[in-house]
């Protein structure tokens, strides 16, 4: 489904990704955990466009996408759910999510049921429901987060990027997102999970990477990872 190979990025002369190689299969749940400034979202700014690798490839089905323009990529079906939410602020809970379906209207994505996708969305997040015609700018840290996941949501996409989908959020908000997810996986969806939170993305995930100052240092079942001696003392607390 997504498959990442020898990808280099960063910032000008800086380089953050040093040949990482990641593989998402269809309908599984990988997750890529590591430290504040190991290079997560730069990888995510990578595969969806909005930086351009420096080398490597990025294929998606059988697209090679890596230089594409994040509107090409989404076209193509890959949905982001960004760091920091970003939300139209000034917008209603019910646009924010007929935005994230936008390319359905303009046909370069499969229209299907959007207003039937659209209640599924609300009852995947009840609180989205209760708030449908609220300004998104005016929802919780912990609503907008769960509007950025619905609104990727509705693009009916091939496979959902989310980057630190509990940041900033109360425990039991990040247990909401985090059983949504789960539900999102039991229906076959495809998702490449970003976290910081290591042991609820592994609870979650079929499989897993670790990202160490831009370079994948382990990688294997979420379950084997978890009991990994070395990823235990440094993402989960070492008796966790």
């Amino acid at each position: 489904m997504l498959s990442i190979k020898n990808l280099e990025a960063g910032y000008g002369k800086v380089k953050v990704l040093h040949g990482i190689s990641i593989n998402v299969p269809k309908g599984q749940v990988v997750t890529l955990i590591g430290s504040n400034g190991a290079g997560k979202t730069t990888t995510m700014r990578a595969v969806t466009g909005m930086i351009k690798p420096t080398a490597g490839e990025i294929v998606l089905g059988t697209h090679k996408i890596d230089g594409y323009d994040s509107y090409k990529i989404a076209r193509l079906g890959l949905a982001h759910s960004p760091e920091g939410r970003r939300v139209f602020s000034t917008m209603t809970v019910t646009d924010n999510l007929t935005l994230g379906a936008f390319p359905r209207f303009t046909g370069s994505r499969p229209k299907g049921d959007v207003k039937g996708d659209l209640e599924r969305a609300m009852d995947l997040f009840p609180r989205l429901k209760e708030r449908r015609s609220q300004l998104a700018g005016t929802l919780s840290g912990g609503e907008q987060q769960m509007l950025a996941m619905a609104r990727a949501i509705m693009l009916n996409p091939e496979i959902i990027l989310l980057d630190e989908p509990s940041m900033g959020l109360a425990p039991i908000l990040v247990d909401e997102v985090f059983r949504i997810i789960a539900r999102l996986k039991t229906e076959g969806v495809t998702m490449l999970l970003v976290e910081q939170f290591a042991a609820a993305a592994l609870n979650v995930a079929d499989y897993g990477y670790v990202l160490e100052n831009g370079r994948i240092t382990a990688h294997g079942e979420a379950e084997k990872l978890k009991n990994d001696p070395a990823v235990k003392a440094a993402y989960l607390g070492g008796s966790h």
